[in-house]
């Protein structure tokens, strides 16, 4: 694991400067934090936590784990990597936080992608179980455990902020993002597997939701781009995965649920806006 570089996390209760000794992180005010045995730090303080075991549970991890392990989505990784080698080219010892992380798929390859690149890396979830898996996808990213209304992070210090299908925040993410650094952001399109939610529900809601407006005062929209393919699942594995990570399964029958297992090969349509907005 890489040390992390003083004064680049800041503490949640005070705001001040982190150090680290060891295998610890602390400030002025002797606020201490332990680094976990998988390598990441917690930095969630229990008063920020709306539950007792806020984020990703274990089960929607691993079904994340799966699914993503078997590439569906690669293109949209392969594009978000290439945008992010672009937009960091020229800026030596550039910051990027990924924000929303997960068990770190897009993140890893993100980091693979820049290699050879003086770029810090930080991949920041709100669920303990997903970061301890992505401890797995790499060693050399600083893994936090934290809340994205309040990151860790000293203000205006990141280039980049990656948000990957995550909640929308502007105010927290315009306070970590430089004047002029970049937000790029991932959101479903209308037709995001538009079979799967046609199987689930009698009517479908066609989704018009374009975070544009609402980041408006904050960041100036640049571009947005529109990727689109087909995909297949091939085995009723990789549908309970698909299931299992997103909302639906928490509304789908037992005998719909069965129906989709049996249906292999599964096609799907993905459908996704990555949008480019710059810090004003």
């Amino acid at each position: 694991m890489m040390n992390v570089i003083s004064g680049h996390l800041v503490c949640p209760v005070c705001s001040l400067a982190l150090t680290q000794q060891g295998s610890s992180l602390s400030c002025e005010q002797k606020h201490c934090y332990d680094q976990a045995k998988q390598g990441y730090w917690n930095l969630l303080l229990v008063q920020r936590k709306r539950s007792r075991d806020p984020g990703d549970n274990p089960q929607m991890v691993a079904a994340r784990t799966h699914f993503l392990d078997q590439h569906c989505y690669q293109p949209l990784a392969d594009k978000v990597c290439t945008e992010v080698q672009q937009a960091l080219t020229d800026k030596p010892n550039a910051r990027l936080l990924d924000m929303g992380c997960g068990e770190g798929y897009y993140t890893a390859q993100v980091e693979k992608a820049l290699n050879g690149m003086q770029v810090e890396i930080i991949g920041l979830d709100i669920s303990k179980h997903a970061i301890k898996a992505a401890c797995r996808r790499s060693k050399s990213i600083h893994w936090l455990v934290a809340s994205g209304a309040q990151m860790p992070v000293p203000g205006q210090s990141q280039d980049l902020l990656l948000v990957m299908f995550s909640r929308l925040m502007p105010a927290a993410f315009a306070k970590v993002v430089k004047p002029a650094g970049l937000l790029l952001l991932a959101w479903p399109a209308q037709d995001h597997l538009l079979e799967l939610r046609q199987s689930i529900y009698d009517e479908i809601k066609v989704s018009e939701y374009d975070p544009t407006a609402e980041l408006a005062a904050l960041f100036s929209c640049e571009k947005v781009d529109n990727l689109r393919f087909q995909f297949s699942l091939k085995s009723a594995q990789d549908i309970q995965a698909l299931l299992d990570m997103t909302p639906h399964s928490q509304r789908i029958s037992a005998e719909t649920t069965a129906k989709l297992l049996a249906a292999v090969p599964l096609n799907l349509t993905f459908h996704v806006n990555l949008g480019f907005f710059r810090r004003l």
